[in-house]
This record gives structure tokens, sequence and C-alpha cells, in this order.
């Protein structure tokens, strides 16, 4: 590269307090593309979340000096960049067709199309906040790919798409009655990339108030779009007619690690209990709308699955503990962590010290994290510190499950899909809404005894939920 620009080195930041090294999971850039001001340039995994790296100021890069897959220490030179007038004399010919607003067929052609279906996390947020399918952007980036310029003209070039949509492939669905999914989306749009739902629907199983039944899903499956499809890369069907290979993300090859760690470290066990669930229901059918026009948010019942949990272990602390070889530590305070799965990792945000929070500060707190989840805006800190894992499978219509615990704590519970049974109640047969609590604890520190208790404690406090029930 030659011009008159600065070439500054970019280097590995230090995303959080604790933090020595991180792993490059993909770049973003390449050399000779002409990069914004703030705008990512690269992903960084650590053990915790995937963060991206933003440009500080507008440049080209210049040089990758960590590839992907290598894991730096803080501080270490990750890249070079161009600053100044370099910035357009080292662009390739697709970035300066690009910049000079050219049309995409002059610029994608002389880089081929091998990067075309390589999407960053910038242009995935963009393309399913404006409700477009990636494949009809046209890129010009480098190798065809699609970059948020490209994506920002798509938008202002058809800004009815994101509103036109044939009837027929609509799932439309009472945002009331939703969580954290958008209530309108297309066949199209399985491939953007979204963060499940990570508590249950509302419209899992309902009655009410008025004593009204609603429709009821035997399936226990209640999102409003389809679900999301893996995004792999593979080798193209090299390896052979019969097989394909699947490359091992950075994120992937941490959680392989991390679940191996706690399978090979904890003895698992694994115990379940059944809960009688109509009266929250009817309770959350009762207070839903009131607290929406309130709230601006969805009251979903896994605030008050979280609410019960947590006085639960107030009763019961030595489920808020870690094992450490000669001694066990019992933690003061009270922090879930939210099982989030996304179509390719699971993430933990946490609800900190949940135990000085009413029903409603919970519900706030899990719409937060969801949302913070489904833009990427995770930090380090909102996935340290948990104590006690929470997983709602249910929201995938799982009635029963074996979760692998979150290590290094001592158990992990799942909250199953809501179902209407009939049930035997004074020797006679109702129809009840019934869901399965399930629990994988470490056996060296608890017990089938102490976790009996604390899931008949857990159920007590669900059961106990009423019509006189408060918020606040």
């Amino acid at each position: 590269m030659s011009g008159n620009g600065i070439v500054k080195d970019v280097v590995m930041p230090q995303l959080a307090e604790s933090l020595v090294s991180a792993t490059i999971g993909k770049w973003l850039k390449q050399p000779g593309e002409a990069i914004e001001a703030y705008e990512p340039i690269c992903e960084v995994i650590t053990d915790k979340v995937m963060a991206e790296i933003p440009a500080t100021e507008a440049g080209t890069m210049r040089e990758i000096i960590a590839q992907e897959g290598e894991t730096v220490q803080v501080g270490a030179v990750i890249c070079r960049m161009d600053h100044g007038s370099a910035e357009v004399a080292g662009a390739t010919p697709a970035v300066k067709a690009e910049r000079s607003d050219l049309s995409v067929s002059e610029a994608v052609p002389a880089q081929g199309q091998e990067m075309r279906n390589r999407y960053s996390p910038a242009v995935q947020r963009l393309a399913q906040e404006h409700g477009i399918n990636l494949n009809d952007v046209p890129g010009t980036g480098l190798g065809g790919r699609i970059t948020r310029k490209d994506v920002i003209q798509f938008v202002e070039n058809h800004q009815a798409i994101a509103v036109s949509v044939p009837a027929a492939s609509v799932h439309r669905s009472n945002p009331a009655e939703q969580g954290t999914i958008s209530s309108v989306s297309t066949q199209n749009a399985v491939s953007a990339q979204q963060p499940s739902v990570v508590h249950p629907s509302a419209a899992q199983v309902s009655q009410s108030s008025s004593g009204h039944n609603e429709p009821v899903r035997t399936t226990g499956l209640h999102l409003s779009e389809n679900p999301r499809l893996p995004t792999i890369e593979i080798d193209n069907g090299q390896s052979g007619r019969g097989e394909y290979l699947i490359d091992v993300t950075p994120i992937r090859s941490t959680i392989a690690r991390n679940m191996r760690q706690s399978v090979s470290e904890i003895p698992h066990a694994w115990t379940m209990i059944e809960v009688d669930v109509t009266n929250l229901v009817q309770l959350r059918n009762k207070l839903k709308n009131e607290f929406m026009r309130n709230e601006g948010i969805n009251l979903t019942y896994l605030a008050f699955v979280l609410k019960a949990v947590v006085n639960a272990i107030k009763d019961y602390p030595i489920m808020n503990s870690v094992w450490a070889v000669d001694k066990i530590i019992v933690k003061r305070d009270i922090n879930i962590s939210l099982a989030v799965g996304t179509e390719d990792s699971v993430i933990t945000p946490v609800i900190k010290k949940a135990d000085q929070k009413n029903i409603a500060g919970l519900a706030r707190e899990v719409e937060e994290l969801a949302r913070k989840t489904r833009e990427g805006k995770l930090k380090l800190d909102d996935l340290q510190g948990g104590t006690f894992t929470i997983n709602n499978t249910g929201s995938f219509g799982s009635i029963s499950s074996y979760p692998i615990i979150n290590y290094p704590q001592a158990a992990i519970l799942t909250f199953e899909s809501i179902v209407k049974k009939p049930v035997v109640i004074n020797d006679m047969i109702a129809v009840r809404s019934m869901a399965n609590m399930c629990m994988s604890l470490d056996h060296r520190i608890l017990d089938g005894v102490i976790c009996g208790r604390f899931l008949q404690r857990v159920k007590e406090n669900l059961e106990g939920f009423d019509l006189e029930t408060k918020l606040y």
C-alpha cells in the first residue's frame, strides 16, 4: 500500500477486567477494503461471549496479523490500517467501485463470489431489523461479500419489501402473547440469524380470565416464526461423494471444551418433578395486558418461574454453590444464568442479585437480556458471575430434558412445556395445565434428599401463585 496515509496498529482490546486473551473468530474486513469509523473489523471469541472489534476511525485495511482461530494476548497487534488519503489509494477495485457508487456488476465480477454467503453480525442484524432476505441483496465487498452499505442501500431502494409480505407466508401472533421474537416473519427469513426465545410463549397453554378456554397447541412449540437453520460453512463437497465436512468455529470449539469439562469433572445426576401451573396461567392472563400498558414489555411465565426458584434457593442455599476440592463455596448473591440458544451456540446471560427483585423486576431483566442477545449487544459482564442456571426447553415443545450443568455451578433447572392434562384431584378427573421441571445436579455437592426438597419447594412456590399475587 502506498499513499500519504498513516499506518496504525490495531491491538486486541481488554474486553473485560479478567480477560487476558481472546481468539480471532472471523475477519469481517480484508486487506484493501475501506472501513468506516466504528464499523466492525473482526469477531473475537472468549470463553464467555463473541464480540466485535470496531475500527476507531475510518481508513483501509492494510494487513492482517492475527489469523482466524489464533489466540491473541490483550495488547498484541491483530492488524494494521491505513488512515487518511491511503484509504482510497489502497482500496481494491471492488472497494473503489463501492465508494464511487458504481453498479454492482462493475464491482463483483472482479472479485468472484467466494465470500458471497459470509455475513457479518452487523449485516445480519440489519437484515433482521428490516425483514429482508440477504440472498436478494447484491454484494459489493471483497469476493462479493455483502456489506452494511449494501444492506442499507437495498433497504432504501426497496422500502416496501419489509412490509409487503405475501399473506400466505406470514404467521402472525398477538405481540402481547409473545416473548422476544418478532411477530411477523417470512419463509425467506430462515437464513437470517436470531436467538431463540428464552422464555415460554404466553400462547403455550392459556385460559382467559373470563373462564373461556383458548386453543391449545399440543406440540408445545409456540414460536412466531420457523426455527432458524444453522448457518454452516463446508468444504463444498471436496471430501468425497458420501460425506462433507463442517468447519468447527471458535465458538463451537469453546462450547465443546466447556461441555467436556462439565461432563468429565462433574458427576451428573438427574431428577424431575411435575407442577400444576393452572393458577399461574390464570394469573398471568389476568395481568398481562395491564402489565404491557404500564411497562411496555411482555409478562412471561419465566418471570414467575425465576421468582419461584430464587425463593427456593433462599431456603436451600446449598443449591447456590460450587465445588472447590477441599471445600464447598456457597455464594451469597443469587445470580441466575439464563440459557439462551441460537442456531449455532448457547449463551448464558446473568440476572445479577435476582433475590432482590420482584416479579416485575425479573420480567424487565429477562426482556433486557433477551433484547441484548437478539441485537448482539451482550457484554462480558452480562455473562459473568452466574450461580444457578435456568433453561426454558419448553419453548421448543420439550416435556423432559437432561441438561448439562453450567460449569462450575452445582445445578441446572429446565422448565418444560405447559400441557393440559387430565389429573386426578380428590378422586375426580380435572383438566389442568401441567409442566415438568427437570434438574441436573453435581452429586459431589448435592444428594437426592436435598434436591427433592428443593424441587418440592419450587413446586409449592409455583402452585402458590393465585389471582391475588402481586407483581410489585
